[in-house]
Formats: C-alpha cells, sequence, structure tokens
C-alpha cells in the first residue's frame, strides 16, 4: 500500500500519516522532515529528492505526507495506490495550527527536523489564511483531482476524515 497525503498547511496530514502508519505497520515520511534541517535551514533539493527517491525505492509500502512539488510530487502521485486531499477550510486549518503550536511552543515536534522548534508569525498566519490559497494553487489541487480522479480521496473536515478512517 503506498499513500501520499497532500493539502493545505494545518489540516492534519502529518498527524493523519502517522495515524496510518502504526496502523498499517507502514513506514512514513514527512516531507517536512526532507525539507528542513536543523534551526529552520533548508536542505539542497537534490539531497532532499535524493532522500525522496531513496525511500520509495527502499519499501514496497509507504505513506509520504507533504505537498512539496519540487520532492518529486509528480512521481509520489503516480506512484500512489491512494492520494488523500486534504481540503480543509482555512479557518479550520489556522485553528489547528494554533493548536499544534500551543502545544510544541518552543520544542521540534515529531515530524520535523530536530531544532526546528514550533514557531508561528504572521508571515506563517498569512500563508495558511491566504497566500497558501491563491487561484494558483486551487487550480493546481483541481488538476491533480482530475488527473487522479481513480485513488484520490477528497477530505473537506474532521466529518469525513473520521469516517475515511473509520472506512479502512
Amino acid at each position: 500500500m503506498k499513500i501520499a497525503i497532500v493539502g493545505y498547511t494545518g489540516s492534519g496530514k502529518s498527524t493523519t500519516a502517522r495515524m496510518l502508519g502504526e496502523k498499517y505497520n507502514i513506514p512514513v515520511l514527512h516531507l517536512d522532515t526532507v525539507h528542513w534541517m536543523p534551526d529552520w535551514q533548508v536542505r539542497p533539493v537534490e539531497e532532499s529528492k535524493e532522500i525522496v527517491r531513496e525511500f520509495m525505492e527502499q519499501n514496497n509500502s509507504w505513506i509520504i505526507d507533504g505537498n512539496y512539488k519540487a520532492l518529486l510530487q509528480s512521481d509520489r502521485l503516480e506512484s500512489a495506490d491512494k492520494i488523500l486531499f486534504f481540503d480543509f477550510n482555512r479557518y479550520t486549518c489556522f485553528w489547528r495550527r494554533m493548536k499544534r503550536w500551543l502545544k510544541y511552543r518552543g520544542k521540534s515536534r515529531p515530524d520535523i527536523a530536530e531544532g526546528c522548534n514550533e514557531k508561528i508569525d504572521s508571515e506563517f498566519i498569512r500563508w495558511i489564511l491566504k497566500d497558501g490559497r491563491t487561484l494558483k494553487k486551487r487550480k493546481g489541487y483541481e488538476n491533480m483531482c482530475k488527473k487522479h480522479s481513480n485513488k484520490v480521496a477528497i477530505i473537506k473536515n474532521q466529518r469525513q476524515l473520521d469516517e475515511f478512517m473509520a472506512s479502512l
């Protein structure tokens, strides 16, 4: 089983990936751990791509959560047996992100590089509420859902996520 989880910031991709990984005993790759190195330093793209490539090649089953187009997104989506697209509204994502900040404030969460202490600032808030939802980004998700319609599940809220998880 190969599952790619994509969607808006704060929608619950990493939490769901972790839960599915535990449920099915499948290795999980959080792309935030690939993209970010300690102290919020960005890992070189070619090195990041190689990490993702190796993970996909070395595991018959996997779960990969995150968007990061440059990190072999088209390969991940093509290889996946199931794609989960988290299309939660911006206010739910903002609320979830604030809860995560409160939980991990001043320390690194499990799905990011050590030394990347949880933070929130006006730039990130703007990303969640506006910049991460431009027409171009929404069209990109729409095109992805059309292209992979036979294997994509669009999840718009917690009730739908709960129903999806219960159906497994």
